[in-house]
This record gives structure tokens, C-alpha cells and sequence, in this order.
């Protein structure tokens, strides 16, 4: 039986990645959309968006992910990150459509010395994370059949993120400092959209949070070290340097490695470590 499933936020990294999985499936019919094509932050763009079509499944990409910019575009930045997630999850209700929320590792503060629980209580320190939290109690007040799914650290072929930005200043620069002293996991974005679409295809659909970011355990130091090893550069020197000596607009994080066993066992995914994705992705870019 065909599956609908529209995604919002398409032209982003994750909505990239879900257009290669998803267009290579005869069924299911996908609607991938962007400001252009809907406006999510509008009521009335949304009600006659949904009005004609059959929707499933919505699989909400679309966010305000420049945390430091976000300090200062308080206003637009709740928009997006949480008054549209409402408007969406009342769309999904009317329609009967089930919604996944992308959230992030941001909704924590980084004071952990253990993986987050998907019930560990959450306490962000940015805007750009408090907003995400609204946005997920919004859906969740609406929707309680809802999934949300945080991540952390995404990268892929597409956009803006670290890996590029590391060949990039990589190929032009002779030495960088890098943050040692935030850890995390980096996420590739395509194994993402695969265990996107592996909750979507299981037999059962179980609400709730979940989190999910590739296996292991970094720092950003580490993180630029290996994609400049893997990607053969060899002429830029890194050196580790503190969050002290690298200050930003909004704070990040100290430790915000995620648990992914409740997803594993709930969905039976199977997560690749970060190193491997982060070779195939590089792969991918080189091409």
C-alpha cells in the first residue's frame, strides 16, 4: 500500500539526504517542500497546502539552525522552531497524518558526564535550544501519538556544516584551532534519513522521543583531525584550544552525547560508527 509522506524543510540537509532515499522507493509519494513551496510559519498557507492532498506521514526538517544568529533573531527564530511546529501538528490532527519532529542535543546543557536519556529533564542554555523545546511541547500537547527525534552535530554533502567548512579552511589555511573541550557525536545526515524511514516502514509506530546521532564519542578537535585525515590533508596544522579561548555568542554544550539504545531496541536500527559514515560522506563529496 503507497505511503504518503510530506517533508518540510527539503532543501536542508536532512531533507536532501530523505529526497535520495525516499525517490528511489516505487511505494511511497513524497511531497518535499521548502519557503517556496510552503510556508510553514502561515496558518492559512498550511490549511490549503494539506486541504487536497493525502498525507501520511510529515517528517518536519525545517528549522532556524544558526544557533549564535539566533541570540539576536529571538522573534524569527521562535517562529520556526516552535510557533510553526503547533501549526503543523494541528494540521497533522485534522488530517490524521502522523508527524516526526527533528529536534536537537541543544534542548540539554552540556552538564552530563553519561549519554542522554531521552528522559533525562532537559535545560538548553540557547535560544536556539530553548526554542527547539517549546517546539517539541507544542507538538507533543497536539499530537501525543507524535515521534520526536533528536540529533546532534549534522553534516552531509549538502549545505553548511563542519566537515565542509574543515576541507574548506583546510585547502586554504595553514594551521586552525579547534575546540577540545565539547564533546559529542557527529550525525551523518543520510544514516538519519535511513532510520527516519525505518520508523516510518516498522510494523508498529511508537510515540514518544527518541534520540539518534551516529556510535562514538568525540570532541570538535578530534572531529576536524579525522576529516582532514580521511580527506588527505595534510598542509593545515590543527591545534586544540579551549571554549574559553574560542568564545561564542551562544553557549554550547559541554558534553552532549545522546543514548541511542531506546531507538535500537524500539525500532531496530542499527547505527554506524562516526568514523565510517564520515569516510563515506567524504567519499561522496570528493566525487
Amino acid at each position: 500500500m503507497t505511503k504518503y509522506i510530506l517533508v518540510t524543510g527539503a532543501n536542508g540537509q536532512l531533507g536532501h539526504e530523505l529526497q535520495n532515499v525516499l525517490n528511489q522507493r516505487d511505494d511511497i509519494t513524497t511531497y518535499f517542500t521548502d519557503v517556496e513551496e510552503l510556508d510553514i510559519t502561515n496558518k492559512e498557507s498550511i490549511h490549503d497546502f494539506f486541504k487536497d492532498l493525502q498525507i501520511d506521514y510529515l517528517v518536519n526538517c525545517a528549522a532556524y539552525t544558526a544557533v549564535d544568529k539566533a541570540e539576536d533573531d529571538i522573534d524569527f527564530c521562535q517562529k520556526l522552531n516552535a510557533d510553526s511546529v503547533k501549526l503543523l501538528a494541528e494540521a497533522c490532527k485534522e488530517k490524521g497524518a502522523k508527524m516526526i519532529q527533528i529536534s536537537t542535543d541543544y534542548v540539554f546543557n552540556g552538564e552530563n558526564d553519561k549519554p542522554y536519556l531521552e528522559s533525562d529533564p532537559p535545560a538548553p542554555c540557547s535560544i536556539y535550544g530553548i526554542t527547539k523545546l517549546e517546539g517539541e511541547k507544542n507538538m507533543q500537547e497536539l499530537l501525543p501519538d507524535a515521534i520526536i527525534v533528536r540529533t546532534a552535530w549534522l553534516y552531509s554533502p549538502y549545505g553548511h556544516n563542519f566537515v565542509k567548512t574543515m576541507l574548506h579552511l583546510g585547502k586554504t589555511r595553514e594551521s586552525l584551532n579547534v575546540v577540545n573541550d565539547q564533546w559529542g557525536t557527529p550525525t551523518y545526515a543520510l544514516d538519519l534519513a535511513h532510520a527516519l524511514i525505518a520508523i516510518i516502514d516498522a510494523p508498529h509506530w511508537e510515540p514518544g522521543i527518541y534520540h539518534y546521532s551516529n556510535e562514538g564519542t568525540t570532541t570538535w578537535f578530534d572531529f576536524a583531525v579525522s576529516v582532514h585525515r580521511h580527506a588527505g590533508i595534510t598542509s593545515c596544522a590543527i591545534t586544540p584550544c579551549s571554549t574559553a579561548q574560542y568564545p561564542t555568542v551562544a553557549h554550547r554544550p559541554r558534553y552532549s552525547v545522546l543514548s541511542k539504545e531506546k531507538i535500537k531496541k524500539t525500532y531496530k536500527i542499527s547505527i554506524p560508527n562516526w568514523e565510517e559514515s564520515l569516510k563515506h560522506c567524504l567519499q561522496r563529496i570528493d566525487k
